[in-house]
């Protein structure tokens, strides 16, 4: 059989390695962000707490608010092949 996705409007940030805190204020305690010595404080990954457990986002991948408030990493490609901008 085939299915296909139901329209549902979801909301979205894409992490670029800089909007840290607006990344933070998006997921609230969902997100953990892991830093290294010598870093210069910049986040190298972030962790998403999901219904299917922890998930790693890198830089570049789109972070969306599922339809339960749930937080979980999209990469890119894959992310503007499913979703359309709308205002």
């Amino acid at each position: 059989m085939k299915y296909r996705k139901k329209p549902v409007i979801i909301d979205a940030i894409q992490w670029d390695g800089t909007n840290t805190e607006e990344v933070r204020q998006f997921c609230g305690r969902n997100a953990f962000f892991t830093q290294t010595i010598g870093s210069f404080n910049q986040p190298i990954q972030l962790t998403l707490h999901t219904l299917e457990g922890d998930m790693i986002a890198t830089v570049g991948d789109y972070i969306i608010c599922g339809v339960d408030k749930e937080y979980y990493p999209c990469k890119p490609y894959i992310f503007e092949q499913t979703y359309d901008r709308c205002d």
